[in-house]
């Protein structure tokens, strides 16, 4: 935990300036009593912020961490602090690097540099995530490390495609090896820079043997194909600056000033690209909040930001606490949810806005109840003119969750947007396309080519087996399948041997694409679309289809050639592989449209900085939040924590929280327990009578204990012996196997008749014993 420096209010009195909000002398602003007053050239830039803020943003020199409490300003912080830079004459637009976690966070700093600064100095500002960034330096110099500039970049969807295909390469089934657990094995070895040599080196079982053979073939797939997947954009950058020292030189000449936006959900590699690119000028500012730390599943890491002070021992710390967006009670109660984790920097958090309603808990019986007394208050709220559908939110642990609180909407007729759904970016007929427009922009990218060879006019005549035997034939030249196109195209003998319709077939599709790919330099992007469509049948398919869903396949397809256009004052050469980059590193929540007046259903994952006026937070028990999961690791518990911390903040003047007795999980009707989580609640915030212990729902009590409720600031630990039979919230009925006291507690191991053995402290797990 990092030693607490200064005070957080800016308060005078405070022995470290750097910290407090009180300015160093020759500084931007003076002093008028307790107030800070900014000099009259910096108006725009400083008026406004709060001491702390002020300090975050004219602080610029050396390392910086400032720990920003949710709805503290830290955006507006960021943007300021550009603003200052540029505006006081330190840096150059195109010094300064912005780098956030979603490409909708930095549009919202280039509009609001906009504002203090102008368009055109706000453009030559680079703002972006770490992988557009990646994208930028790897298409300029990526070539050093054999990386062609008109590399593709795969999605989700399509890694998932590769690791398949390396899985029927070798001979092994899909069923048995699943290919979604193998790519999340293949992504912490990228993000551990473990080569697959690596992984081999280290296979402690048949299945790590295994995950080490598919990396192998996934990496050449890869290379073959000038593709990478959104871990290579890291691991290659970080591998250029590692390998070419003038590259990153010239780097760190050019970027003098770099802040990063939510450091605390960083992973390796991200951290390591920090490290090098601020090794030169020093000038890194890190924002961010350990306590809303919640993608480990990810490969985010807590510990970047908590020793940032490690690696920065000269660093300032700024700590911005005021809460700007939620009422009293709500900061009260995240606060005193959150100081119970361990893993943290300790700051406080406080607002000054008006005291709003108390925080309600919902008790219910089961999830249609639940869902019945959300959509029931939902209508209250906007017949009453309390609240208007858009100012609400629903949030839930896993998605699953949504369904019955869904059907209620539908069934009150209150309209619903589900964010994390089918994205866009996902639907066949969009990814149909955009495989026919990065081929035309990379044609050795196999993965694409297969694509269209299977779902658009172009690959008639083609079956499976012709494609089987381009995979072969690639495998035995060690190149793209694809290049067979080129090879036809030119008439060389080195073409495999295939039937002599399928290669005049192939001849003719290799030279529609080339007639295509050199229509790229004569036609704005929108113009190639139409053309791409027309000649691959999918705009015959579509149009004029009498199926509805087919239709709307057709008006999705509109939709993103109006995207296109956007792009169609790019020169024609540059505009297509700008969209395609772009359009691969956009993110579900950049997809996300808040305008429509309709109830937003999201995961907790998804709300992280997000806020809403309303918020109804469902499913807060054991098993749920915190997850299963996290029952047998105190880091993930921690992490749980955060999450429930995150959701609560995200609520801005009303708060639901909502549990049940029981819940369907996995076809089964299970008994369930209130969070433990809502223990923490502050008394006074919550709607009196609506306490947690006060509606524990009624089970078997323990031996020699008592029915009813066991109130949470006592809880009443059973002593367990083995053969005894438990119920636990999360994994159900089971019987004690063993018991082995500790240091006055109890490691107790149970077998569990859906999840298997656990082993659990039972002043923890919340064993109740059965009669």
């Amino acid at each position: 935990m990092l030693e607490e420096r200064g005070n957080a209010r800016g308060e005078p009195g405070s022995e470290d300036r750097s910290v407090t909000g009180e300015p160093e002398r020759g500084g931007p602003f003076q002093m008028a009593g307790e107030r800070l007053v900014p000099f009259s050239g910096m108006e725009r830039i400083l008026i406004g912020l709060d001491a702390d803020q002020c300090v975050a943003v004219t602080t610029t020199e050396g390392p910086v961490l400032v720990v920003a409490g949710p709805g503290s300003g830290k955006t507006r912080v960021l943007t300021h602090r550009v603003a200052y830079l540029i505006g006081s004459g330190r840096a150059r637009p195109w010094q300064i690097v912005a780098v956030t976690f979603t490409n909708k966070a930095a549009r919202e700093i280039r509009e609001r540099l906009g504002g203090l600064l102008g368009t055109e100095s706000a453009q030559l500002v680079q703002a972006g995530t770490f992988h557009s960034l990646c994208v930028r330096i790897l298409r300029r110099d990526g070539y050093r490390i054999g990386l062609e500039p008109a590399f593709t970049i795969y999605d989700e969807e399509d890694q998932l495609a590769l690791v398949k295909q390396a899985l029927r390469d070798l001979g092994l089934d899909p069923q048995r090896f699943s290919p979604r657990m193998l790519l999340g094995r293949l992504s912490r070895a990228k993000n551990d820079q473990h080569s697959p040599s690596d992984l081999q080196s280290m296979a402690q079982s048949y299945w790590d043997e295994v995950a080490a053979r598919v990396y192998e073939r996934y990496a050449q797939y890869l290379q073959r194909a000038q593709a990478v997947d959104f871990d290579d954009l890291l691991l290659r950058t970080v591998e250029l600056f590692t390998e070419y020292p003038d590259v990153l030189a010239h780097y760190q000449d050019r970027w003098r000033y770099l802040q990063v936006d939510e450091y605390q959900d960083t992973n390796r590699l991200q951290y390591q690209l920090v490290r090098q690119l601020a090794s030169g000028h020093r000038n890194l500012c890190v924002v961010g909040d350990p306590d809303q730390s919640i993608y480990s599943w990810r490969q985010a890491d807590i510990r970047n930001i908590l020793e940032f002070q490690r690696d920065f021992p000269d660093a300032t710390v700024i700590r911005l606490g005021r809460n700007y967006r939620s009422t009293p009670q709500i900061v009260a109660a995240a606060d005193a949810v959150i100081r119970v984790n361990r893993q943290r920097i300790e700051r406080p958090l406080w607002t000054e806005n008006p005291p709003g309603p108390p925080i309600r808990l919902l008790a219910c019986w089961d999830e249609q109840q639940e869902a019945e007394m959300v959509v029931s208050e939902i209508d209250r709220l906007v017949r009453t003119g309390n609240a208007r559908y858009r100012d609400i939110a629903v949030l839930y642990r896993i998605n699953a969750q949504s369904r019955s609180v869904e059907e209620a909407l539908v069934r009150r007729q209150i309209p619903y947007q589900v964010i994390g759904g089918v994205r866009f970016y996902e639907r066949k007929e969009i990814k149909d396309a955009l495989a026919l427009l990065r081929v035309l922009v990379n044609p050795r990218d196999w993965l694409s080519l297969r694509r269209v060879l299977s779902e658009t006019a172009f690959g008639r005549g083609i079956g499976e087996k012709t494609l089987l035997q381009l995979e072969q034939w690639g495998q035995r030249q060690q190149c793209s399948p694809a290049d067979v196109l080129l090879l036809l195209v030119e008439e060389r003998e080195e073409a495999p041997a295939l039937a002599a319709a399928t290669v005049r077939r192939l001849r003719e599709l290799g030279g529609e694409l080339v007639r295509l790919r050199a229509a790229m330099v004569e036609h704005p992007a929108s113009q190639l679309f139409d053309l791409a469509l027309e000649r691959s049948g999918l705009a015959a398919r579509y149009r004029d289809a009498s199926d509805p869903t087919e239709r709307e396949r057709w008006e999705n397809l509109v939709q993103l050639r109006s995207v296109l256009e956007r792009y169609d004052t790019v020169p024609a050469a540059e505009g297509l592989p700008l969209f395609l980059e772009e359009a691969a590193l956009v993110a579900a929540i950049d997809e996300a449209e808040m305008s429509g007046d309709q109830v937003t259903l999201l995961t907790l994952h998804a709300a992280k900085g997000l806020e809403f006026p309303v918020v109804f937070l469902i499913g807060v028990e054991e098993g749920l939040l915190p997850h299963a999961r996290a029952l047998e690791s105190e880091a993930e518990l921690e992490e749980e924590r955060r999450l429930f911390y995150v959701g609560i903040t995200r609520a801005k003047e009303r708060l639901y929280l909502s549990y049940c007795s029981s819940r369907n999980r996995f076809g089964l009707r299970e008994r369930c327990l209130p969070s433990h989580f809502l223990d923490d609640l502050p008394p006074d915030v919550v709607e009196a009578g609506s306490r947690a212990s006060e509606r524990v729902p009624r089970v078997a009590p323990p031996a020699g204990g008592h029915a009813g409720p066991v109130e949470s600031s006592a809880p009443v630990v059973p002593r367990l012996r083995a053969g005894q039979r438990v119920f636990h919230p999360a994994f159900g009925d089971g019987f004690v196997v063993a018991v082995r006291e500790q240091a006055g507690d109890q490691e107790v191991t149970v077998q569990f008749k859906r999840h298997g053995t656990k082993t659990l402290l039972a002043s923890l797990a919340k064993l109740v014993v059965e009669e």
